[in-house]
């Protein structure tokens, strides 16, 4: 680190590994942040709960110029602590000479440790001065001090500025500085590779050139690569790399990330009939996918409607022993609803009490929605009884729903149930529920009632719709031959028209 803390600037490797080739050598020169970059990373002005010691190294090192760094910090009769030291170094990505000097400054009175080192080589490295965080790497290699997570830190810095030939080639010489290839190392920079932009081809063609037959590879490797293939929407490519996993790792239960990302890949490229067949395969391994997965699956079904893919998903999910939440369950019974698979939505509110989720006021509704739509005359009767019972109110809108609807299928006394409930315990905005009721019991020809329940509501200042009133109007004049009926029907019609003016 000598020279880095000689020479904050850029400067040449005095001797790279023999038989390698330079990372660094015929590449294009990189500039360090400009102004308007400057606050790309974390610094103690933005950052909470900074320590006291901390934040004064902070200011010294952004309020003085280079010049006067050393300086100042000699002149600060600071003794920072190893934290604190790990603490500033954090907080000065910002500013790579800054941090250089306060880094040979701190190292003149304590050892750095292993984690100061590392956090500069990754302070360098994230600045795009890969020349002085090689040269850190040597002499971290001479201190004793270098191990795998220095490289992994090289790999990313060298992977997030697009130079993903130099990140390989550093993996080339790791066995140079006496740090072992292994499938943790081989893993950090397949994820190095794989979280840039359509990069899982370079990371397989880093495994194809360098690793096969040399490395075995494990669960991680596989999720990876199947990670950067769903980020870049390759179904093709992920089905034949799960393949590959199969066949060189076999099945495990571990792997649940390798699952989830082939399942997802095939889920968004709307692959339903290949999800629910992976899916079957897996299970007959006794493998599954996460909860995660199924409830990011069930949301893409309930989006385009399809129940006839979600049901075996769902079928699939409870045999895996996986429990659905009560939010899961909603969106299921919803689905099934929208599609008329009262049955299976039947079957899921049963069954749901017994995996921990219980049924709350959007479950009963939907249900009693899905009832009322189709019509089912003496199912919404009971079911209504069954939400009463287990204090579940109705909203206000399958209350008028469905009283249109029994008036309609000829059962007014259960729509007359529904309003009187309705009344008792004022589930809300009544006036809809009361204008289908006045519209029913006309059709009915029971005018009486229809007089009693207008004055009622006219009682209970409940809006009565003029188009409600001219129906009713239609009804008595036609049906009624008496003098007298018509002269209630108009004393109504007037206090209804006093009504409306209030």
């Amino acid at each position: 680190m000598e020279a880095v803390s000689k020479n904050p600037r850029p400067t040449k490797i005095a001797k790279y590994p023999s038989k390698s080739k330079n990372p660094n050598r015929n590449s294009t020169p990189i500039r360090k942040p400009n102004n308007h970059q400057s606050n790309q990373f974390p610094s103690h002005l933005d950052t909470p709960n900074v320590s006291s010691t901390a934040r004064t190294l902070c200011n010294l090192l952004t309020r003085t110029s280079p010049q006067d760094i050393d300086s100042a910090l000699s002149s600060s009769k600071i003794h920072p602590s190893e934290e604190c030291v790990h603490e500033v170094l954090k907080l000065s990505y910002n500013y790579p000479s800054s941090a250089i000097k306060f880094f040979r400054w701190a190292g003149r009175l304590r050892k750095h440790s292993a984690h100061s080192w590392n956090l500069m080589v990754d302070l360098l490295g994230r600045n795009q001065l890969f020349e002085p965080m090689w040269d850190a790497v040597r002499t971290m290699k001479q201190e004793g001090v270098l191990s795998l997570p220095t490289f992994v830190s090289v790999f990313q810095s060298y992977c997030m500025a697009s130079r993903i030939n130099e990140a390989v080639m550093s993996f080339d010489v790791m066995d140079r500085y006496d740090v072992e290839k292994n499938v943790v190392a081989v893993n950090s920079l397949l994820s190095a590779i794989c979280r840039e932009e359509n990069q899982t081809s370079a990371a397989m063609e880093f495994l194809e050139n360098k690793v096969k037959g040399k490395v075995e590879l494990d669960g991680d490797s596989f999720a990876i690569l199947l990670e950067g293939w769903e980020k870049e929407g390759n179904a093709a490519k992920a089905m034949s790399t799960f393949g590959e996993m199969v066949i060189r790792i076999g099945w495990s239960q571990d792997n649940v990330a390798a699952y989830d990302a082939l399942l997802m890949t095939l889920l968004r490229a709307l692959q339903f009939n290949e999800v629910v067949t992976f899916l079957k395969v897996m299970k007959e391994h006794d493998c599954f996918p996460g909860l995660k997965f199924f409830t990011n699956a069930l949301d893409v079904f309930v989006k385009r409607n399809d129940a006839a893919h979600a049901i075996p998903l769902w079928d699939v999910m409870v045999a895996s022993g996986l429990l659905p939440n009560l939010i899961m369950y909603n969106a299921m019974i919803g689905l099934l609803c929208n599609n008329g698979e009262i049955d299976h939505a039947f079957r899921l509110l049963d069954e749901m009490v017994l995996h921990g989720a219980f049924p709350d006021s959007l479950t009963y509704n939907m249900i009693f929605e899905c009832l009322v739509k189709n019509k089912k005359v003496r199912e919404t009767e009971q079911f209504f009884a069954e939400m009463i019972k287990n204090e579940w109110l109705p909203t206000a809108s399958n209350c008028a729903v469905a009283i249109e609807m029994l008036f309609n299928c000829d059962d007014p006394d259960s729509a007359l149930q529904i309003w009187s409930y309705m009344v008792e315990t004022h589930v809300g905005a009544l006036d809809v529920s009361a204008n289908m009721l006045l519209i029913g019991l006309c059709k009915l020809k029971r005018l009486s009632e229809v007089r009693r329940f207008a004055e009622e509501m006219l009682d209970k200042r409940i809006i009565i719709y003029e188009s409600t009133m001219t129906k009713l109007k239609e009804v008595f004049y036609k049906e009624s031959r008496s003098a007298s009926t018509r002269d209630k029907f108009d004393n109504l019609y007037r206090r209804w028209k006093a009504h409306v003016k209030l």
